[in-house]
């Protein structure tokens, strides 16, 4: 009797405890979320290359704000900041001034809770998407927050890259240590014999040639976006008017890699002066170095009739703005399309030394533990020269 008591107190504490772990999985999913879908899927996501062979395209950022059900959230405000992968001191990227900054920001209106925009990502890592929605209708719905996480991979080629460089440079290693360890006997007023003064020499000749290349490298990256004003009088102004419709793009001339550039549009009434919202806005950000879209959204201005965000300029060459302002569909006042754009100069910014300074010594180490091989591999085979 005693087993039976004991077996349906057992079941009894197990019921219970399923029905508080179901309670508990649904509160789980209960709180309200942004979902978010990249085109290409995230594993086929590579960061920007510059100079590539193949054209590169932006990736499609798509987040969705739901409600406690799953459903669409209706007139939304959309607040989104996209945060770059920290700075890794010892593993820095193709633009280490971009490491730890601000790539976007923004506030958009969205009635079905979408927005939408394309981005080029431009270096590996863990980027941080900031996500505020809020109603446009007040108590519509509480506000919230959430973070989410966008893992960018590196490009496989550049992992080939990296092991033909150490291979050569572990065999160069090898051999110096290979020469050194096997050196004849010195002549009378030699330091050292021949062979290791013409190693250390064309060592020598390597390690300035390798310093000279940096430098170089660097210099022409912070030069890379000054010869191109040009390119100025070929875009189109950034007021225009038009069917008694006036379409201007303010916002920075002058933009730093690693620093947001504050931007707006707005579209106004030149009878009245009254800015107008039932328009749609298609924005262009465009590195016209390589004719590549690095930013690009579809929107609508928000309830005071202006469109603004914030963008980093992440290569350091001029970028144009192209903005295309159409009627919204069923809208009382129809216009042809009007374009208008502006020219921003980018300046870009000389990595620290210690960032030239770390990929020289890794060069050197290679070169090191290479030549380390090389004088133990003599070592062993003295001994055996002696007792043969």
């Amino acid at each position: 009797m005693k087993k039976y008591r004991l077996f349906g107190l057992i079941s009894a504490v197990c019921i219970v405890l399923s029905i508080l772990y179901s309670f508990v999985g649904v509160s789980q999913n209960t709180a309200p979320r942004v979902l978010l879908s990249t085109n290409p899927p995230l594993e086929h996501i590579l960061p920007f290359e510059a100079q590539a062979d193949k054209p590169q395209s932006p990736v499609t950022l798509t987040l969705q704000a739901v409600d406690a059900a799953g459903k669409p959230l209706q007139n939304a405000l959309i607040s989104l900041q996209i945060l770059t992968p920290p700075t890794n001191h010892l593993l820095t990227t193709d633009f280490p001034i971009v490491e730890g900054t601000k790539l976007l920001q923004m506030n958009a209106v969205a009635p079905d809770g979408k927005l939408e925009i394309q981005q080029i990502l431009p270096i590996r890592g863990n980027y941080q998407l900031r996500v505020n929605v809020s109603p446009q209708i007040a108590n519509a719905f509480a506000p919230y927050e959430e973070n989410l996480n966008l893992h960018v991979r590196e490009n496989p080629v550049k992992y080939k890259y990296f092991a033909v460089i150490a291979a050569i440079l572990l065999s160069m290693g090898l051999l110096g240590g290979w020469v050194i360890g096997g050196q004849e006997a010195l002549r009378e007023g030699e330091i050292a014999p021949q062979s290791v003064r013409l190693l250390l020499s064309a060592l020598t000749v390597v390690a300035i040639v390798t310093l000279l290349f940096i430098n170089i490298s660097a210099e022409v990256a912070e030069a890379h976006g000054s010869g191109h004003s040009s390119q100025a009088e070929a875009i189109a102004p950034s007021v225009q008017k038009s069917q008694g419709l006036e379409v201007s793009l303010e916002g920075d001339k002058n933009a730093t890699v690693g620093k947001l550039a504050n931007l707006a549009l707005q579209v106004k009434d030149t009878a009245t002066g009254q800015l107008i919202k039932d328009v749609t806005l298609q924005i262009k950000a465009i590195a016209l170095e390589d004719n590549l879209t690095v930013f690009a959204y579809k929107g609508i201005p928000n309830l005071d009739g202006k469109l603004t965000w914030q963008e980093q300029f992440f290569d350091g060459a001029p970028h144009k703005i192209e903005v295309e302002a159409t009627p919204n569909p069923g809208s009382n006042r129809q216009f042809p399309s009007v374009k208008v754009a502006q020219l921003i100069e980018v300046k870009a910014i000389t990595p620290p030394i210690y960032i030239r300074l770390i990929g020289l010594f890794y060069f050197t180490a290679f070169v090191g533990i290479g030549m380390a091989i090389g004088l133990l591999i003599q070592h062993w085979r003295k001994p055996q020269a002696r007792a043969n």
